[in-house]
């Protein structure tokens, strides 16, 4: 895990987003990949939304050349290799098309307050769409601590066990693990063999066992104590997760802390 890319976007979450990836970055001797989107905004006040659209879109580009500027001068005195570069285009699509060679992304894990553009499906839909895992931070954080307490949230499915993997090298820097078995009646992997896993690979994790039911509450509660959260991303059937539903969606509403996803 070498190379994390971050949306660079001048709106309220940019700071949290650029803080936790140069955090990450540093933790990971990697390289940080800043990908400044000027967003295609439809003009709804034009019948053709030509004329319109095309002065939105040209003041977008303005405002973000100029973020871009601010973003190069401030990189520029920080410890990391980086590299930036600014596209026009919608976010997922943008990031999507940059994830190829990535092995992180950092984005914000909502954005309720924002005008158009709308961020707050950005992380639900990269992680399902780009098929890399997913730092998804609050507005409010200003850094990500890999070496702190990690949490990671277990039900023994295909998602979870993608999570695991994905987020090994940076379990691998964390002061300590707790894997939360989530009890759920069809669970097919038990904890011991996520942890049985994780040894291998160098990493103790001790167990807690959460019983079935209000998963989301006990997660967010343990969160508080902790630093980061491990978990997979919409692990029921997309009928049963509409509209961003279950443990995946609230998590992404209220955590208090940076969750690492992966479906």
């Amino acid at each position: 895990m070498k190379n994390v890319l971050v949306l660079i976007h001048d709106d309220k979450g940019q700071e949290a987003r650029l803080q936790a990836a140069l955090d990450a970055t540093r933790a990971l001797k990697g390289h940080l990949n800043c990908l400044d989107v000027s967003p295609i905004v439809p003009f709804i006040g034009d019948m053709t939304g030509v004329s319109g659209g095309a002065v939105l879109i040209e003041l977008e580009r303005e405002t973000e050349t100029a973020n871009a500027a601010r973003m190069r001068q401030r990189l520029a005195g920080e410890d990391v290799q980086w590299s930036l570069k600014l596209v026009t285009g919608y976010f997922e699509q943008a990031l999507e098309l940059e994830a190829t060679l990535a092995d992180l992304i950092v984005v914000n894990r909502a954005c309720d307050v924002l005008p158009l553009p709308d961020l707050r499906g950005l992380a639900a839909s990269l992680v399902m769409q780009s098929g890399r895992p997913i730092l998804a931070v609050p507005e409010e954080t200003r850094g990500f601590n890999a070496a702190g307490a990690a949490v990671v949230a277990w039900n023994g499915s295909h998602e979870a066990a993608s999570a695991l993997a994905a987020a090994v090298p940076l379990l691998a820097l964390a002061s300590s693990v707790t894997i939360v078995e989530i009890d759920e009646t069809d669970i097919v992997v038990p904890a011991e063999e996520a942890a049985a896993y994780l040894s291998r690979h160098g990493i103790h994790a001790q167990i807690m066992r959460w019983p079935d039911g209000r998963v989301a509450e006990g997660l967010i509660a343990l969160a508080h104590a902790s630093d980061w959260l491990v978990m997979g991303a919409f692990g029921h059937s997309r009928v049963r997760e509409a509209l961003f539903g279950g443990v995946t969606r609230r998590l992404l509403q209220e955590s208090p802390i940076p969750l690492l996803l992966a479906h």
